[in-house]
């Protein structure tokens, strides 16, 4: 699945650099979907990249041990757009992210009890506020930002292990800001746009084990998301 996305990726970021090219250094370039963007609602959908991380805050700053090994995920989801007015656009990208995040705890000498999996399936819901510049020829770049809720299919909030029977468990629900920025590259038949957010969680996320002073989650005083989303949208 990751490569056939992947590959899908390379082909229409060859086509969208081709068409920024043309538009960019062409003289007199052709105006393509002139009229597209005045509509009052229209809908895309878009694939893409994550990079997942996780913010800790101690409650004893000296015992700061955990470590966070990122890898690269990938996204799919649709696109709603309500034109609020020639430069404002409001915007629901609800999609499905998926990712995984390893975490290291050095202080144990046992393999099952340093390393700790944390696969995560997402479903997103953001609701943004895009920012659009002046078109120029083809091109429009733009800014985003706004709020998003998650709902965390892998969370194992309903469990009652925890990490002392290897279970690390978080809340199904988070919260989040987000901001970034883009471009709209108009071609002649669609609108392809690469654009680059990052995630930050407003929320504590971690459910604690059942003991209070576990050596797991007894010396987090908070744990947050944060993300950095790559998306290829198609309109």
């Amino acid at each position: 699945m990751k490569k056939t996305v992947i590959l899908i990726l390379l082909v229409v970021t060859t086509q969208g650099y081709s068409q920024f090219a043309k538009s960019m250094f062409s003289k007199d370039p052709i105006i393509n979907l002139e009229n597209w963007q005045k509509q009052r609602v229209y809908f895309g959908f878009y694939l893409g990249f994550n990079s997942f991380d996780f913010k800790f805050d101690y409650k004893n700053v000296m015992n700061q041990d955990i470590q966070v090994k990122k890898t690269t995920g990938f996204n799919v989801g649709i696109v709603g757009d309500l034109r609020l007015q020639e430069y404002i656009n409001l915007r629901f990208e609800p999609g499905l992210y998926y990712t995984k995040r390893d975490l290291y705890y050095p202080n144990f000498t046992s393999q099952n009890d340093v390393l700790r999996e944390v696969n995560s399936t997402y479903i997103h819901f953001p609701l943004l506020l895009k920012f659009s510049a002046l078109r120029t020829g083809n091109i429009r770049p733009y800014l985003v930002g706004g709020l998003s809720t998650t709902l965390n299919l892998s969370s194992n909030s309903k469990s009652d292990d925890d990490n002392s029977q290897q279970k690390f468990r978080v809340k199904p629900w988070t919260n989040a800001y987000e901001v970034g920025f883009g471009v709209d590259i108009f071609s002649e038949y669609f609108i392809f746009s690469p654009s680059i957010r990052g995630m930050f969680g407003i929320g504590d996320e971690l459910i604690r084990d059942n003991d209070p002073n576990s050596p797991w989650t007894g010396n987090i005083d908070s744990m947050k998301s944060r993300a950095i989303l790559i998306n290829f949208t198609f309109h």
